[in-house]
């Protein structure tokens, strides 16, 4: 290694077991050549005749969704899919017959300029993925050609079996094992950003038996391993070599895409290759997840083609009826020629002829379905995504990190959140931890407060007390280490001061645990000498400093040592220990322990021991218990401050008891089946017994800046929030007072599984009637808090806390129900001792059961669940790697920038989405009924009201720009008031906006200005004169007439509805009308021959005469009206949420702190939480408002 170089590894993946002993000759491998277990390997024979029997993939990896062969026909059916774009690809198909009111080129062009336009983007996109394809195919590696030599060879060209020479700074091309490297123990360093988004350092080992392989001509093995699976982390095989057969483990698989670090070279032979590696097998799409509101346009959708429908069947029974009317000598219709008509207009077929005309008018109709609503949509949440990520107050400039939108899908969906399911180390707080406290032999260590404490004292009103030598003293803050990760202070422990205590063996043997069970990796500065360490956990590295800070410096690992310099209590100086490393238990989330067998320099063989006191202390032996009841009462006292702790403990084994741990072991490890964890974990269950209780460790996570003031606001909005934890309960508790989850007075409900039945059937064991007996009490504390809510009448705020036990008989299918009812009445729900399933299951069982939007944040692989289950999941990229973030929809660096992404962008995204889509569907129907009105006027012969492509571009040019501008750049209220009044996010959380009342108010709104534009421009534009020539006014005048009424209606309707005019908007709308205007020019100057009804019909009679202008202005003026009425009444007299506070703004009272005050104190209720509510719960008791 190279001083002062970063090297991290990954904390559980390495010396996990004793590397490269080979199986025993008579362990089943019965699992090797089974289903799951079929893959054969040759290595260095790649073409040999055995292996080429084998059809594996070739190293050839695509990750485009398309190829030039697929991409029209598999584009063309992605967009078709679309029930709307169907629907227009199938009254495109029709137009070329005869049915068609329209041109067939009027109506494929604009279907082919939006279909078009969405292949074009997706399209670019594939082709992005194809050149990064080209790239990755084409690098190229050193393979080994069977003479010793090595030849640089392009990825795609690989093969099973091939040997590779990878060096420092290379990306693995395929799935490796590890042969050797250039270390002389065989070992490197592996990056795996590219895989789980961890920037940390791991450490991979090749096996004993091929660690000095250097020289490649005569290596002939076989490995035999598992098939091609998505499980990064395991990995079952053997290797049959020099007639010897060795076990392979993930310790010896170097994975395709992750990047050789600080290590020259490596030599290693694939196994998996292209789609077969496990990085491809796990590019699978997250979960497709789509907005509420999104899934209820397509409802909209279906409702205007059931109303398209009605429409086209009413008019064809009127004109079945009318044309049966129009028989020889009662010729109504005089004009329609009925006597020479072959079918549509013929009398004697009059069904037929109704039949015809259904279809017709579903050609002519078609302009009420949006066909450039869904493009429109894309490009605006695009765009929502662009000022997402680049707004500099969700910028964390610690860290370089902005926001990032991964998914423009749930913008609209930020807005209408009702439920967030929090975790909390790493997300409400800064998981960075300090080591602060420690128990050892029954004496409590530290003087140190916490956050949390200083809070407890603060809402109690008493000041802090140190208990130290000199007797309870008034606590003053002492000057802050300097040192990150260690912030102790105690004089009887620094300073060497520990040898003077009455239990300093105890207290050694304490201080060593830590300095030797871990897995972290030291690195010494040559120049300075100092040394630092590189540990996954921030608590490991907690650990190693903390005993390097009093004296036990871990300074030095290889494959089987652990060397570090402590302070001998007899001779007083330093002296330098190594122990010799035999085994690492590592550590899971099931075992909730890691130790370590290690022998001393005596001979001795000890186990080291750290874990959760809820697995610690029932493995203590009877005679190591001497410090239990004060290490309990001293965790609870820690748990009680908010601190992080483990139990330290050890015991000495005979060497017969080693030595069958290690043959049962080994055989455990070497087993090859898919259930080796398990068989491995019952072998640790036997040596982690009968322990010596030495102490515990306090770790302090702080609170992240600005979490309580988040909350505060988030729970003024009327979002509830759930914290779902690993931690104990305590710690949770008083967290949730630190950050104003919970308050004083509010009044806990506590579910656990503590009471005497319970524990004694523990201690028999009876797995059954334990778990009957837990579901009761369960269900019966469940009904109990129920009752206790009930009889509130909603006058008083509860707390639900439950715990990792009690929630698995709580999320049963026959008690889920009921507890969904009671956290759902609660104000604040902590669930502590959560496992990442269970937090999956309580995120959906919110989802499912309240049908509102849920949002889950987290910041490590243990929340990754919880993120895709939840509608919206939100990454934090902290210090746990980057796995949730990669699993996200959307990413922030800090919990308390959730307060603008929701009540900001979450707020405008979707009001904008929600007006833009009730817009659009105002401005179609509009435009389609004065379609109908006009057939309905021409006795329903399917004549259109307007040229062809007067028809066609309405959607795509005159009337799209101001909608998507609309949903862009549109705001109600400015970001500041919409943080200063969370009550307006309440718009979003009720749906205030997309409701069906709005929606078919909107709708009604567009029938009211079509009858008005149609009815006043037919009645003003005959019979009388429409020129001074004395002609009347034309098909051709009315339908640009009408046409210009509804292009100025629907722009200016924009103009009324938007809140925040920018000089864009200015441009879209009053552009859109001018641009109406020239194509008018432009159009009609073009031959008739093109230009049709349109021909010169501006120039020569529109421009030249008042009446068109009168009438225009007019109709105008009277469409807007009804809107312009009612938005008023409304707005002065039932203004919604946004309406009040734009009256506080208009009337100058947004800087009156006391009036502002009191309209925010009306989101404020009994049940809210936050430091806001809690101060007005004890100054002034709170009303149920």
């Amino acid at each position: 290694m190279k001083s002062g170089s970063k090297k991290k590894i990954h904390f559980s993946k390495i010396y996990s077991f004793k590397c490269g002993k080979s199986a025993p000759k008579d362990e089943d491998q019965s699992q090797i050549g089974g289903p799951g277990f079929s893959r054969v390997v040759y290595c260095n024979e790649p073409d040999c005749l055995d292996a080429s029997f084998r059809q594996y993939a070739t190293n050839y990896v695509s990750s485009t969704k398309y190829t030039a062969a697929t991409f029209l026909p598999k584009s063309l059916f992605e967009q078709f899919r679309r029930v709307a774009n169907f629907y227009f690809l199938v009254t495109g198909v029709l137009s070329f017959t005869s049915l068609a009111p329209y041109s067939a080129v009027s109506a494929i062009i604009p279907l082919i300029i939006v279909i078009g336009a969405t292949m074009v983007k997706e399209g670019i996109e594939d082709w992005h993925r194809n050149q990064q394809d080209i790239e990755m195919n084409n690098r190229k590696v050193k393979v080994h050609q069977g003479d010793g030599s090595f030849k640089q060879t392009v990825w795609k060209d690989l093969k099973v079996g091939d040997v590779v020479k990878v060096e420092k700074d290379q990306f693995f091309p395929a799935d490796l094992v590890l042969l050797s490297s250039s270390y002389e123990d065989a070992v490197c360093y592996v990056e795996t950003m590219n895989l789980d988004g961890e920037t940390n350092l791991k450490l991979k080992q090749s096996l004993e038996a091929t660690a000095s392989l250097n020289d490649l001509r005569n290596f002939r093995a076989i490995v035999k391993c598992e098939d091609p699976n998505a499980n990064l982390y395991s990995f079952v095989g053997t290797m049959d070599f020099q007639e010897q057969q060795y076990s392979l483990s993930p310790q010896q698989l170097l994975l395709r895409d992750s990047k050789l670090r600080n290590t020259d070279h490596i030599y290693g032979a694939v196994i998996f290759t292209g789609h077969d590696t496990k990085v491809i097998q796990n590019s699978t799409n997250p979960p497709s997840k789509r907005s509420k509101i999104e899934k209820k346009m397509d409802r909209i959708i279906y409702f205007l083609f059931g109303l398209l429908f009605l429409m086209a069947f009413i008019g064809s029974v009127y004109f079945g009826i009318k044309t049966k009317d129009d028989l020889e000598g009662r010729h109504k219709r005089w004009y329609l020629k009925p006597q020479n008509a072959d079918v549509f207009f013929d009398p004697n077929r009059a069904p037929i002829a109704a039949v015809y005309h259904f279809l017709t008018a579903l050609l002519l109709y078609s302009y009420l379905i949006p066909i450039s609503l869904y493009v429109s949509i894309e490009i605006v949440k695009v765009l929502q995504s662009v000022f997402i990520n680049r707004d500099v107050h969700m910028y964390y400039e610690e860290a370089d990190r902005p926001a990032h939108a991964r998914t423009s899908n749930l913008n609209e969906e930020l807005g209408q959140v009702h439920t967030i399911l929090s975790d909390k180390t790493g997300t409400l707080t800064c998981n960075s931890m300090e080591f602060i406290k420690c128990s050892v032999a029954g004496t409590a260590y530290g003087y140190g407060f916490t956050e949390v404490e200083k809070a407890m004292a603060k809402r109690n009103g008493s000041p802090l007390i140190v208990k130290g030598k000199g007797g309870e003293q008034p606590f003053d803050s002492p000057k802050r280490s300097s040192v990150k990760g260690f912030n102790f202070f105690d004089e009887r422990m620094t300073n060497g001061n520990w040898t003077h205590e009455k239990h300093s063996d105890i207290i050694q043997k304490f201080f060593r645990l830590l300095a030797v069970c871990h897995t972290a990796i030291p690195d010494v500065d040559e120049n300075t000498g100092k040394v630092t360490y590189e540990a996954e956990s921030p608590d490991e590295s907690a650990f190693v400093i903390a005993a390097r800070e009093l004296g036990f410096e871990f300074f030095k690992r290889t494959q089987t040592t652990v060397s570090i310099n402590e302070l001998d209590p007899v001779s007083g100086k330093r002296v330098e220990r190594t122990y010799k490393l035999l085994n690492v238990l590592e550590f899971n989330s099931t075992r909730k322990r890691m130790s370590v067998i290690v022998r001393d320099e005596e001979g001795k063989l000890l186990l080291l021991c750290k874990g959760a006191d809820s697995v610690m202390f029932e493995r203590l032996a009877k005679n190591g218990r001497y410090f239990e009841e004060e290490t309990i009462e001293h965790v609870n006292e820690y748990a009680d401050a908010g601190l992080r702790t483990l139990i330290l403990a050890y015991r000495e084994l005979s060497e017969n008891e080693y030595r069958a741990f290690d043959e049962k072991f080994t055989e455990a490890k070497n087993s090859i089946s898919a259930d080796r964890e398990t068989l491995i974990d019952d072998v640790t269950e036997e040596v982690e017994k009968d322990l010596i209780l030495l102490g515990a460790t306090a770790v302090e996570d702080k609170l992240q800046q600005g979490v309580p003031e988040c909350i505060d606001k988030l729970a003024q909005a009327g979002i509830k929030l759930w914290v779902l934890t690993g931690d104990k309960m305590e710690t949770a508790i008083n967290i949730g007072y630190a950050c104003s989850l919970l308050r004083q007075g509010m009044k806990q409900i506590t579910i656990i599984l503590e009471s005497p039945e319970i524990k004694s059937l523990e201690k028999d064991g009876e797995k059954n009637a334990i778990a009957k007996a837990s579901k009761q009490s369960v269900l019966r504390q469940i009904t109990e808090g129920k009752a206790q809510v009930a009889n509130s009448n909603n006058s008083e705020a509860f707390a639900l806390i439950i715990d990792g036990k009690s929630l698995t008989y709580a999320l049963a299918d026959d008690i889920k129900d009921l507890f969904l009812e009671l956290a759902i009445s609660c104000a604040s729900v902590i669930c502590c001792r959560s496992s990442p399933k269970q937090k999956a299951l309580v995120t959906r069982l919110v989802k499912e059961g309240t049908k509102k939007t849920t949002l889950a944040i987290g910041d490590g692989a243990n929340d990754v669940g919880m993120l895709q289950e939840a509608d919206i999941g939100i990454g934090i990229s902290g210090v746990e790697g980057m796995q949730a973030v990669m699993s996200s929809d959307i990413a922030i660096a800090q919990f308390r920038f959730l307060e603008r992404l929701l009540l900001v962008h979450g707020h405008w995204c979707y009001r904008r989405i929600s007006t833009m889509i009730c817009y659009f569907f105002y401005k179609n129907i509009t435009f389609g009924f004065t379609v109908f009105l006009y057939e309905a006027y021409a006795s329903f012969s399917g004549q259109p009201a307007y040229n062809d492509w007067f028809l066609s571009l309405y959607n795509v040019f005159f009337t799209s720009l101001p909608v998507i501008a609309l949903g862009v750049f549109d705001q109600d209220v400015s970001a500041r008031f919409c943080l200063k009044f969370p009550l307006l996010y309440q718009e979003g959380v009720q749906n205030m906006l997309f409701s069906w009342r709005r929606i078919i108010g909107w709708m009604l709104n567009g029938v009211i200005s079509a009858v008005i534009i149609f009815f006043l421009c037919t009645t003003a534009l005959s019979p009388q004169a429409f020129n001074k020539d004395g002609k009347i006014a034309e098909y051709q005048i009315l339908g640009a007439t009408m046409y210009t009424c509804v292009v100025w209606v629907v722009n200016c309707q924009m103009a009324l509805a938007i809140s925040y005019f920018t000089l864009i908007q200015h441009v879209v709308i009053w552009g859109g009308i001018a641009l109406w205007y020239l194509f008018l020019l432009a159009y009609g100057a073009m031959p008739p021959s093109l230009s049709t009804t349109a021909y010169k019909v501006f120039v020569e009679s529109l421009a030249p005469n008042p009446m068109f202008y009168l009438v225009t202005l007019f109709v105008v003026v009277s469409a807007l009206v009804p809107y312009f009425v009612y938005d008023a009444i409304q707005m002065r007299f039932f203004p919604m949420y946004h309406g009040m506070i734009q009256w506080i703004r208009y009337e100058g009272r947004g800087e009156d702190p006391e009036f502002c005050r009191m309209v925010r104190q009306r989101s404020i209720k009994t049940t809210t939480v936050g430091f806001t509510a809690r101060s007005l719960a004890r100054t002034n008791p709170l009303e149920d408002r």
